[in-house]
C-alpha cells in the first residue's frame, strides 16, 4: 500500500511539474510576443512614419512625411528656403536638405513669432512677411482627410499666441474665437480665422473633396465638421505638391513679377515711335509765336471778341 501511494504521489508530482513548466513556457512566449509588439509600436515606430488600422484590423503605413521630404529634395533648388512651423524644421533639414526658417533649436522667440504672424495673417499680409524672409516654399501639415489630430490646425492657436506676444497690435487671439469662446473651422468660425494663411493652405481645394459617399464635400474628419470657407483661390501662392493622404501640403511662393505686370527685358524697354518727328524750325527761327495773340493795352478791358 505504501509503495502504491508513493507511486501515485510521484506521478502527481510529475504532472504538476509538467503543468507548471508548460505554464511558464506559455507566459514566456506571450511575454516575448508582447515585447515584440511594444518594440515595434513604441520604440521602432518614429513620428515620421504613421500607422493606422482599417476596419478589418489590417495595418496601414502612412509614409506621407518621407514622401513630401523626398519631393522637396528632388524638385526644389538646393538653396530653396522652406517656411513651416518649428516642429518640422529638423526633419526638413535632415531628410530634404533644405533651409528652414525655424526648427527645434531656434532660441529666438521673436523669429518664431514672425513665422506665427505669417501663418495667422491673411494672404496679402503674410506675403509681405514671406517676401521679407525670402521664402520659396511653405509646408503645412493637414490631418482632415485621415483624422490625424496632430496637424497644424490643432496647433494653430499656439502660433497665434506666440505671434501676439511679439506683435500685439497686429495679432489678437480673441479674433480667432467666436462670441461663445469657441475655436471653430466651420461656418460659425470667425472671418479672421477663415481667411488666415494657415486655414487657406490647409483647406485649399478641400471643399471639393469627398471622403466617401456618406460624407459631404469638405468634411473635416479630425474636427468632424464641414469647413466654413470652401470657395477661395490663392493669389500669392500656388500648390506645388500634396501627398497621397493629404497629410503634407507644399506651396510655392510666387515672385512679384509672376502676378504683377509682365517683366520687360532691359533690351526691350525703349519706346518705339511710329513716325519720327522732325521740327521745321531752323537755327534762325527757334523763337516761337502764339497764333491769334490778343493785343493787351494797360488799363483797358479785353472785349468779348478778343477773348474768344
Amino acid at each position: 500500500m505504501k509503495h502504491e501511494q508513493q507511486k501515485e504521489s510521484d506521478g502527481l508530482g510529475v504532472n504538476i511539474r509538467s503543468i507548471v513548466i508548460v505554464a511558464v513556457l506559455m507566459m514566456l512566449m506571450m511575454f516575448a510576443v508582447h515585447c515584440t509588439w511594444v518594440t515595434s509600436n513604441a520604440y521602432s515606430s518614429p513620428s515620421i512614419v504613421l500607422a493606422s488600422y482599417s476596419h478589418d484590423g489590417s495595418r496601414q503605413i502612412l509614409d506621407d512625411f518621407r514622401e513630401a521630404y523626398y519631393w522637396l529634395s528632388q524638385n526644389t533648388d538646393n538653396d530653396a528656403r522652406v517656411m513651416s512651423w518649428w516642429d518640422y524644421g529638423y526633419q526638413i533639414a535632415g531628410m530634404a536638405n533644405r533651409t528652414t526658417l525655424v526648427d527645434n533649436n531656434t532660441w529666438n522667440n521673436s523669429h518664431i513669432a514672425v513665422v506665427g504672424k505669417a501663418m495667422s495673417s491673411n494672404e496679402s499680409e503674410a506675403y509681405k512677411i514671406m517676401v521679407s524672409l525670402d521664402v520659396d516654399y511653405v509646408l503645412v501639415i493637414f490631418g482632415g482627410v485621415i483624422g490625424y489630430s496632430g496637424d497644424d490646425i490643432n496647433k494653430f492657436l499656439w502660433m497665434v499666441r506666440i505671434a501676439e506676444g511679439e506683435h500685439p497690435k497686429d495679432i489678437r487671439e480673441s479674433d480667432y474665437f467666436t462670441d461663445r469662446g469657441e475655436f471653430r473651422v466651420d461656418a460659425e468660425g470667425t472671418p479672421t480665422l477663415l481667411n488666415s494663411l494657415m486655414y487657406k493652405l490647409s483647406y485649399y481645394k478641400f471643399g471639393e473633396f469627398k471622403l466617401d459617399y456618406r460624407s459631404p464635400a469638405g468634411f473635416d474628419r479630425t474636427r468632424n465638421v464641414i469647413i466654413g470657407n470652401k470657395n477661395f483661390e490663392l493669389t500669392y501662392l500656388e500648390e506645388a505638391y500634396t501627398t497621397e493622404h493629404w497629410l503634407v501640403r507644399i506651396y510655392k511662393v510666387k515672385k512679384p513679377d509672376e502676378f504683377n505686370r509682365p517683366r520687360i527685358p532691359v533690351s526691350e524697354r525703349k519706346i518705339k515711335r511710329s513716325k519720327i518727328f522732325v521740327t521745321k524750325k531752323t537755327n534762325k527761327r527757334k523763337k516761337g509765336t502764339i497764333k491769334n495773340k490778343p493785343s493787351v493795352v494797360k488799363g483797358k478791358k479785353l472785349s468779348s471778341t478778343q477773348t474768344s
